[in-house]
């Protein structure tokens, strides 16, 4: 037993309080309580719910969790950033390969268009060249009392320019037609990500969370509010005061979660945002204001 789960345990027992009562207090499994008394936080999920579970083990039995993060710092590991989901890098990867090849599909009927004026052009000019080298040559042969030579235009000419431009025609409307289904397609591809409330009655209310990728949650305090948030099994992330202009936010990545649960004790001066998008509550915070908010999360592979 380390110095630190030494002195969390006898404040825990001058308390007259089981690892029973403290997770029952904590929301915290009993197994990682002892793991913390233990000094054993392999076992934990994380370094960040190693401080985040010191923090509300502290402060159940009364002691100040600053206090122990300073005197224990070289025990308590660091907190840092959990691996940010690559689905989303993924995501926008594929988007832009798409309005790439896309910019290809506006670029091309134009080029064709451009082709094909140009062809018409020089076939015009051919055309008339040779008129012109025929009257000419007709002219001279009257001129010399030679008899003339009678040139007749051939059809072939004629009927090539128009399969010419035939061809140009239905190539310009496949290339429509192509970019347009690319356009669809794309479309279908990234679907616009939706909350909905699945059922809502006195103070708790279920939402859903479906046509996305990944599961960023930010509570954010107006005023100064009480909010403890946990994943879909009870673990808490955050258990406390959020006030205006000092600690007013916090943001969890629930993307590896099934659900986050949201238990708040001032709704009228707190807001709730998924991935930047603000929830509606269903429950006017007017009609209550204490209230318990449970967001279940429904990937686009499910």
């Amino acid at each position: 037993m380390t110095e630190l789960g030494n002195r969390l345990k006898e404040a825990r027992l001058a308390k007259n309080m089981s690892l029973d009562d403290l997770q029952a207090v904590t929301k915290i499994q009993k197994r990682y309580l002892i793991g913390i008394e233990e000094g054993n936080y392999s076992m934990m999920p994380g370094k960040f719910y190693v401080r985040a579970f010191i923090k509300q083990y502290a402060e159940a039995v009364g002691i100040e969790p600053e206090e122990i993060f300073e005197e224990f710092k070289s025990d308590i590991p660091s907190t840092i950033n959990e691996d940010i989901p690559e689905k989303l890098s993924r995501v926008q990867s594929r988007q832009n390969v798409s309005t790439g090849r896309s910019k290809v599909f506006d670029i091309l009927p134009k080029i064709l268009i451009a082709i094909f004026v140009v062809g018409a052009l020089a076939a015009a000019y051919a055309f008339f060249q040779n008129s012109n080298d025929g009257g000419n040559t007709k002219d001279s042969v009257e001129n010399s009392g030679k008899e003339p030579v009678r040139i007749e235009e051939s059809d072939d000419f004629a009927k090539d320019t128009d399969k010419e431009k035939a061809t140009g025609e239905d190539s310009v409307k496949q290339d429509d037609q192509t970019n347009e289904e690319e356009t669809a397609e794309e479309e279908i591809e990234a679907p616009k990500q939706e909350v909905t409330v699945a059922q809502s009655s006195g103070k708790k209310t279920v939402y859903e969370l479906k046509n996305t990728d990944r599961f960023e949650l930010k509570v954010v305090s107006t005023g100064e509010t009480w909010v403890n948030i946990l994943n879909g099994k009870g673990t808490s992330f955050f258990s406390g005061t959020l006030k205006k202009g000092e600690n007013e936010s916090q943001v969890i990545d629930f993307s590896r979660e099934i659900e986050a649960v949201i238990v708040i004790g001032k709704s009228t001066e707190t807001e709730i945002y998924v991935n930047d998008e603000k929830v509606e509550y269903a429950i006017p915070p007017s009609q209550s204001v204490t209230q318990n908010i449970t967001i279940r999360y429904l990937p686009n592979n499910e």
